[in-house]
């Protein structure tokens, strides 16, 4: 059943809305910068029961932020932004992460190739354990050309990776979703176009997602209204969650409020 699902964004260790698609250019836009350290966030998520909510670094110098959200909820919070084989042991067992999110390791040649290797390997470093491993395949809409006539045929949705600014060859659709599934128990899925944007979820790769996802799924971006909750329920059949960012009150904005999502999270 479709719920809302929490997220603490960190950029230079503070809890921000970015708009995904300006993250690492130099026209990066800020929705929303906290006055309120990363911990309450997490203390507000425990208080109200919001679980499976993901603390991503967006960057460097949000080390620190992450730990402190961890701590304040251990064994509750996922944590992704560099993780590799060789630190996602040490967020799971000493930082207290519940899952660890992985995109960006798993990529090699400048992050557009992905790597089996580095997946396996990601997977021994947590014993074998597939349960604590969450895989975003974050993605961006790209055109479909004809190889011989060089028409445009439509769009499809590739894994962006380097903050979401290479676009790989890697196409998000039911055989990827079905190959991953193998190694995690949870896909995170940020539409990137539309990050940070408050201006509509991705009615069709949300639709997408419910029809080809094997695990759970948590879908962001663009969700603007407590009624993009009922419209995700709708396209996916109860099988895609959605969190809320920028629109979001305690974030700043003036569209969702908090109170609302967990009220839905309860009915459900």
């Amino acid at each position: 059943m479709t719920k809302f699902k929490g997220c603490i964004d960190i950029h230079s260790g503070k809890v921000k809305q970015i708009v995904g698609g300006t993250l690492d250019t130099n026209s990066l836009r800020t929705n929303f910068v906290a006055e309120h350290p990363s911990s309450y966030y997490s203390e507000l998520y425990k208080n109200n029961n919001v679980e499976g909510t993901h603390v991503i670094k967006l960057g460097p110098g949000c080390d620190e932020a992450a730990k402190a959200a961890l701590a304040a909820w251990p064994n509750h919070l996922q944590v992704g932004g560099g993780i590799t084989d060789e630190n996602a042991a040490e967020w799971v067992h000493e930082h207290k992460a519940s899952k660890v999110i992985v995109t960006s390791f798993l990529f090699v040649n400048g992050g557009k190739e992905f790597s089996l290797p580095r997946l396996e390997s990601l997977v021994k470093a947590l014993d074998n354990d597939t349960s604590k491993i969450v895989i975003d395949l974050s993605c961006r809409r790209k055109q479909v050309v004809d190889p011989v006539t060089q028409e445009v045929t439509g769009t499809k949705w590739f894994v962006a990776t380097n903050r979401w600014q290479t676009i790989t060859p890697l196409e998000v659709n039911k055989e990827t979703l079905e190959f991953f599934a193998k190694y995690c128990s949870e896909f995170l899925i940020h539409a990137a176009d539309v990050e940070g944007l408050c201006k509509g979820i991705d009615e069709d790769l949300v639709r997408a997602l419910g029809e080809w996802s094997p695990l759970p799924c948590v879908y962001a971006g663009g969700a603007k209204s407590i009624e993009d909750l009922e419209l995700v329920k709708r396209l996916s059949n109860g099988k895609v969650d959605l969190t809320f960012g920028s629109a979001l009150d305690i974030f700043g904005g003036n569209q969702v409020k908090f109170t609302d999502c967990v009220e839905w999270n309860s009915k459900q």
